[in-house]
């Protein structure tokens, strides 16, 4: 039963919906025919993916010419099937499949649609893609209630809780050989997109307050880019950690998940910004951090506070607050046995939330029922 998927977040570019997206061929066995945007380099992947890719397009949109290339995908291949990689605002075109024998259609949702909720001049918009799909996911309840306080009662009723896996043979702890065996300095990890959402900046400040604390016995190791890659690196030049940290750049699933491996513990203070429109969704960042053994320290904005049980497996922090995050971190690398104890409380209770497993049964079930 093959299942078209139209998404603009996908290989080999590197982000969170990617990594979503990518699982959910997989979960489909990859059964799947994909239609996505035209990325630089993109030849070696999709020669390698193991299913046909079709691209068009810089920016895939719901046009006229995009939702015919969907529907000529949809016959050629015979699919039954449609999932959006991101439902907004790509599920525009589901009437138009659905006209061409698609049978059941899915809408995935990452948190962005929030905004579209938000806003009246776009909340219509929201309400005619829902309109068109047999089911959109979300992935926390805090997207859940903004959705459904934004659509009428029986568009409301086709959310279904999914949020993105987390692969717990890839993100796991390190084994108790290497960790017995491990010197230096203790380490804390970071990794986003470099947006003002994902507060580095105050990461930045705390970490100045840590360093002044330990010295050279922490080190903070920052994985990403982006758009504010420059302001961030001279923020770290003005408060004197050139040595005191790391910049390792975008990285891939799999070296992301040796990065953990090799630290101690998570810090990404996310926030709510422009005056509530921008919120984190979820962020599956934490999941797998807290999935690789590591106590955890989010920012209190959207969905993050539920990746995190307060006090058990890590801390939601105060955005604004450096000075609380500093405490936090200082109290997480002062005290071992702590971050060894919310550490294995963290990985048990994000794979009994975010487990590849229950997110593959939730996924079939609504494609394949």
């Amino acid at each position: 039963m093959t299942t078209l998927v139209v998404s603009n977040d996908f290989g080999p570019r590197i982000g969170g919906i990617e990594s979503f997206v990518t699982d959910v061929c997989r979960f489909l066995d990859h059964d799947v025919v994909v239609l996505t945007c035209r990325v630089p380099g993109s030849a070696t992947h999709d020669a390698a993916a193991g299913f046909p890719i079709f691209r068009r397009d810089r920016v895939l949109l719901p046009t006229p010419k995009a939702t015919a290339t969907a529907v000529e995908l949809l016959e050629r291949h015979a699919a039954e099937q449609v999932v959006f990689g991101a439902a907004a605002p790509l599920s525009l075109m589901a009437p138009a499949l659905r006209a061409a024998g698609a049978r059941k259609i899915i809408g995935i949702s990452h948190g962005h649609e929030t905004w579209w909720a938000g806003l009246p001049p776009t909340r219509p918009l929201l309400r005619r893609m829902v309109a068109g799909v047999d089911h959109l996911t979300v992935i926390s309840e805090f997207t859940a209630a903004r959705l459904r306080a934004a659509l009428p009662a029986d568009q409301a009723s086709k959310l279904i809780m999914m949020p993105p896996p987390v692969d717990p043979a890839l993100f796991r702890p390190a084994s108790p050989d290497l960790d017995d065996h491990r010197s230096g300095p203790v380490r804390c990890v970071a990794a986003a997109r470099f947006v003002a959402r994902k507060g580095i900046d105050t990461l930045l400040l705390a970490w100045r307050q840590v360093r002044d604390r330990f010295g050279p016995d922490a080190e903070l190791v920052v994985i990403g880019d982006g758009p504010r890659r420059r302001s961030l690196l001279r923020l770290a030049d003005r408060l004197g950690l050139a040595d005191a940290m790391r910049w390792r750049g975008p990285l891939p699933r799999a070296a992301v998940a040796a990065e953990l491996r090799r630290a101690d513990l998570f810090a990404l203070p996310v926030r709510t910004r422009l005056g509530g429109l921008e919120p984190e969704g979820l962020g599956l960042i934490f999941a797998e951090a807290s999935a690789s053994g590591l106590p955890i320290v989010v920012g209190d904005s959207g969905g993050a506070p539920e990746t995190v049980r307060h006090g058990e497996t890590g801390y939601v922090v105060d955005p604004g607050d450096h000075r609380a995050l500093a405490h936090r971190l200082i109290e997480l690398i002062e005290d071992p046995e702590l971050r060894r104890r919310m550490g294995a409380a963290g990985r048990e209770y994000a794979l009994s939330r975010f487990g590849a497993d229950q997110v593959r049964a939730t996924l079939t079930g609504l494609v394949r029922a």
